[in-house]
């Protein structure tokens, strides 16, 4: 039964929701408790009476848009390409695409660039964006439909609307927009939902900042932009265009540009409210569909956080780190392994694993290039961090408890990945004192990484994760730690959501980084909040688990057939 909600401040709300939501040995969160596949949402948002412009499908590996994969993690190394429709359908395409379909027996479903839990994928992309070559329908803005790989305009706005309101970026910058339909996860997950869908929407920061690495493109999550703002640009406050459909809500917006564009320091992370507000008055079109045959079925709590978190126009402070601050700087050590493959071929080839064999190992090499990637490296400005830590303006705030099991060379036990090392006394502080914080002789000189206890903890990882062998059976598995009620209080309720997406971004870079390594992943939605808590000695709410991911041999389920993404004659060369 669904629980009644009282009034309260957008803090308490915060922690109230977070505290209910938690699973515990003896109780799982709220949910509807069956599957009422009768009412599964559509998958596939539409909007009827909105033109839809098919984008060019292009060859898996048409040059100059397929580096290698290795080679986003070098911003020079890649060649800045023109905006046109044919990147912007590459960009969509390695973002949010669809990645293959499985078919079981006479059940088909689709599988994305972008992952999502439960494959329910409730996170929605837009495009704002001025005169594009080769896109007739002109300026406007666009709703991305990944069945068909199109672009449905919603809106049309006059020629010159779009620079004023791009003044502070360069001439062919362009805006993407993330929203999230919450019904799509809350149909199968209950009050929990609301969580899964931020971590979708930091799936899908990482996924576009990605993509637009291919393209020698940068991208900046512009962050000091309300959720009013965002609803006004994206057209999500038009109530009639949504009669009798599931609503949207506004997630973010980042502006995507060339990466020859180099300012001297962060520009602005918002369109101009000023201009925004003199100038925005498109003219729009389209209607959403329903997505579930019945009405769906009200859970508040989730409609009382989300309310709760929204970003207001007076909750713009800059949460951007001051170039000031004291860091540590970068991580040491040689700690890299190249993969072959080019990037389009990790991202279209990007599975969630359903299990795992119990015996594949990986490499200490490979082991250690992944915990790189993940590691921002605490660097204050944001022009100097590396892809995609780049694309987002806060400092990092999210650790990582990993079980290590099958890792060649590595000692199996319980670790630490610190980060930012500015944090580690306040981890040490908060977890249990007889952790001796030990940095192995394995480990690469100056790398953040640190031995809590030694031994084969397969059984405790698969424990903490709701029992599931998936966290045991792998080569390592991991507990996502955000630093939580101290970063609430200094940044305010609206960082609730955006500590899920640094997980997801997390989970995104591990998802490929699986690939690149020769296995699989897949994240864990599901798992005893407490109880890793009480794990690591943490006793308040400091520090909170947010996300669990595990990496390891994949075990494929022979039964299913994997059938192509898309099959029509837009193939171009």
């Amino acid at each position: 039964m669904e629980q009644m909600i009282p009034d309260m401040d957008p803090h308490d709300m915060i922690m109230t929701y977070h505290e209910e939501t938690k699973h515990h040995f003896g109780r799982y969160a709220r949910s509807p408790g069956y599957m009422d596949w009768a009412n599964q949402p559509n998958p596939f948002r539409r909007f009827d009476g909105a033109p839809l412009i098919r984008l060019p499908l292009l060859p898996p590996d048409s040059d100059p848009m397929s580096p290698q994969y290795d080679a986003l993690y070098d911003a020079n190394s890649v060649d800045t390409q023109p905006v046109t429709i044919r990147t912007i359908s590459r960009f969509f395409e390695y973002a949010l695409a669809l990645s293959a379909w499985k078919q079981a027996g006479t059940t088909r479903w689709a599988l994305r660039c972008n992952p999502s839990s439960g494959n329910l994928h409730p996170t929605e992309g837009y495009l704002i964006a001025g005169t594009i070559p080769g896109l007739e329908s002109g300026p406007g803005v666009y709703h991305y439909a990944p069945r068909e790989h199109g672009l449905e305009q919603r809106a049309t706005f006059a020629e010159e609307i779009f620079p004023t309101l791009m003044n502070n970026y360069p001439s062919d910058a362009f805006v993407v927009g993330l929203t999230s339909i919450h019904w799509r996860e809350a149909w199968k997950y209950g009050e929990r939902a609301f969580r899964y869908c931020q971590h979708d929407v930091g799936h899908a920061i990482g996924a576009i900042r990605i993509a637009a690495a291919t393209l020698g493109w940068n991208m900046l999550l512009l962050d000091d932009q309300s959720d009013d703002e965002i609803e006004m640009l994206l057209g999500l406050n038009r109530k009639e265009d949504f009669v009798g459909a599931e609503p949207e809500a506004p997630d973010c917006i980042a502006v995507v540009f060339p990466n020859t564009w180099k300012p001297s320091h962060t520009p602005p992370l918002a369109l101009d409210a000023t201009v925004l507000n003199r100038v925005w008055n498109p003219l729009w079109v389209g209607k959403a569909n329903r997505l579930s045959r019945d009405p769906v079925f009200p859970w508040s709590i989730i409609d009382a956080v989300s309310v709760a978190s929204r970003r207001g126009a007076i909750d713009t402070r800059a949460i951007h780190p001051n170039d000031d601050t004291q860091s540590h700087g970068r991580v040491g050590g040689s700690h890299t392994q190249e993969s072959p493959l080019s990037a389009g071929q990790i991202i279209r080839q990007r599975r969630s694993a359903v299990a795992f064999d119990g015996t594949t190992s990986i490499s200490m090499e490979s082991f250690f290039t992944m915990l790189a990637r993940v590691v921002p490296h605490a660097e204050r400005s944001l022009v100097s961090r590396p892809m995609p830590w780049d694309a987002v303006p806060w400092e990092p705030s999210i650790h990582l408890a990993i079980f290590v099991h099958r890792v060649v060379g590595v000692t199996p036990g319980l670790y630490v990945l610190v980060r930012d090392l500015n944090k580690l006394d306040v981890l040490k502080q908060s977890f249990h004192s007889h952790f001796p914080w030990q940095s192995t002789a394995q480990t690469p000189k100056g790398f953040p990484l640190f031995l809590l206890e030694e031994g084969d903890a397969q059984e405790c990882a698969a424990r903490v994760s709701c029992g599931q062998d998936i966290a045991g059976m792998s080569a390592f598995s991991l507990g996502m730690i955000a630093e939580f009620e101290p970063m609430l209080r200094k940044y305010g309720p609206s960082f609730y959501p955006r500590l899920f997406w640094e997980t997801g971004m997390i989970g995104q870079v591990l998802y490929l980084e699986a690939e690149a390594a020769g296995v699989r992943a897949t994240g864990i939605g599901c798992f005893f909040d407490d109880p890793v808590h009480q794990l690591l000695g943490i006793s308040n709410r400091a520090f909170q688990s947010l996300y669990h991911f595990t990496t390891g041999g994949a075990v494929d389920d022979s039964r299913l057939t994997t059938l192509p993404a898309y099959d029509d004659e837009r193939c171009t060369g």
